[in-house]
């Protein structure tokens, strides 16, 4: 994998999101139904927050929340975005200094995809698998 290929080459565009107002049981359940560790937080058209497994245990299970507590209590409002040109190189060296998982890839000002080390490690599985076909 080019570590100076641009990000929005390996983010995933289809972003799954719920609303502040659902519950921590609907969000959850929309994760499991999708399979994926984290949603979009979505208001008035726009990316408010972040949702993610991590945000489940450390400020619902650990504190002892009810699963019906609202997505805004819980969610990152935090947002930490790159533009979708900025190497993959770039990105994972700040997801590294910011020790997160994901992060949302803007273009314009939009968001427009996420980009997540288990995207990372489909593309390399890819590539892997490329390889070996050619031999």
């Amino acid at each position: 994998m080019e570590r100076y290929t641009p990000i929005k080459v390996h983010m995933t565009r289809k972003l799954i999101g719920v609303s502040p107002e659902n519950t921590v049981k609907e969000a959850c359940e929309i994760m499991v139904e999708f399979d994926i560790g984290s949603l979009v937080v979505i208001e008035n058209n726009k990316v408010v927050g972040f949702f993610t497994k991590s945000d489940i245990i450390r400020r619902v299970v650990i504190p002892g929340l009810p699963n019906s507590t609202q997505v805004r209590e819980i969610m990152s409002s935090e947002l930490i975005s790159v533009d979708g040109n900025i190497s993959l190189g770039e990105v994972l060296d700040l997801m590294a200094k910011k020790g997160i998982k994901h992060i949302l890839i803007e273009d314009n000002g939009k968001i427009v995809g996420i980009f997540s080390l288990s995207d990372l490690l489909t593309a390399s599985r890819r590539r892997l698998e490329t390889a070996i076909a050619a031999e």
